[in-house]
């Protein structure tokens, strides 16, 4: 892109990534509900013009053969494989420990998967399965999907998991009482998770992108979640319509980004839901290089929630090995 265009771009999209000078620290936000209101309403008005189009046009950038080897080996490195079905067995779990630590059985040179993410009562499966590897356990807690229960209810439920060993908690935020406009019980929930969590299990919270139906909503919940102390956040839990999108995940990277520059803290980030091709992997990948930089291309700061993802990146990364595309037949079903 020429020094031209690239400097058209800056000033068009310079609104949207820009955040208020704000008299107060950010510790100081959450000091009661009218504050953490003030704040989260002065954030910027999202420009979805603007939001999408920029999304749109990262998405068109090709990469080829070394680049691309290199985008599908990070890609699979960056995926929580994962099984959240009221079907789940400890077969089926263990297979999927199995496949994390060696995504493909005929390359040892394949890396593994950076997590496997299960519901509470599978972690100590899910841990054994993956013994001895790199290859982290998720859980969903917080009576994931829909997050309606009460909090000592959700709190059990992260304990349980973290005793388990799980490695990581990934929980829901309270929709209702979001978009009630109840910020502070919304954080207040997230402070005490992440306490559950202890020292050893770091926080991924999920807002639900697809019901919080505005764009402001989302930058509003992206920064309500990490002020609140989250160590990731997730667009989704991939059992609504309206998951991980290009645009929803370029608003979440502006904000990590954003909040790194205020704070000095840095924090990850996690589309879920509906990604399942090599193509769409890549694309958001590119979406974190050009918009929240380098830091992020690691699986300590960026994941995919996926499970059939991983199967299209080993197949391409076949093809691109061998020169012929050898199908699903020869990767495992998950």
């Amino acid at each position: 892109m020429s020094a031209g265009v690239y400097s058209c771009y800056a000033r068009r999209y310079a609104r949207l990534v820009t955040m208020p000078t704000t008299a107060h620290t950010l510790t100081d936000v959450a000091a009661s509900e009218s504050t953490l209101r003030r704040f989260l309403h002065g954030l910027p008005g999202v420009d979805a013009v603007g939001l999408e189009a920029r999304a749109a046009s990262l998405g068109t950038r090709s990469i080829k053969t070394t680049a691309k080897a290199y985008a599908i080996d990070l890609a699979i490195s960056m995926v929580d494989l994962t099984t959240l079905e009221g079907a789940d067995t400890p077969g089926k779990v263990r297979a999927l420990g199995a496949k994390a630590v060696r995504p493909d059985p005929t390359d040892r040179t394949a890396p593994a998967t950076a997590a496997v993410c299960v519901y509470p009562d599978m972690v100590a499966t899910a841990k054994e399965a993956v013994a001895g590897s790199s290859v982290k356990v998720a859980s969903v807690a917080t009576a994931f999907p829909a997050g309606r229960a009460a909090l000592s209810v959700k709190l059990a439920d992260v304990r349980d998991a973290v005793a388990a060993g799980a490695d990581e908690i990934d929980m829901v935020i309270d929709r209702g009482a979001f978009l009630a406009g109840n910020y502070m019980k919304v954080y207040d929930e997230i402070v005490a998770v992440k306490e559950a969590c202890g020292a050893s299990a770091r926080l991924k919270v999920i807002f639900e992108t697809g019901e919080l139906s505005t764009y402001d909503n989302i930058r509003r919940a992206s920064w309500l979640g990490m002020i609140a102390g989250a160590d990731f956040i997730k667009t989704s839990t991939g059992k609504v319509a309206v998951n991980a999108t290009p645009a929803n995940t370029l608003l979440m990277l502006e904000a990590v980004r954003d909040f790194r520059a205020q704070t000095g803290v840095q924090v990850g980030v996690k589309p879920a839901g509906g990604i399942r091709t090599t193509k769409d992997a890549v694309k958001f990948l590119v979406l974190v290089n050009e918009t929240a930089g380098e830091d992020w291309l690691d699986n300590h700061w960026f994941r995919f929630g996926a499970s059939s993802l991983l199967n299209d990146l080993l197949m391409q990364r076949q093809k691109l090995a061998t020169g012929r595309y050898s199908g699903p037949d020869y990767v495992t079903v998950d």
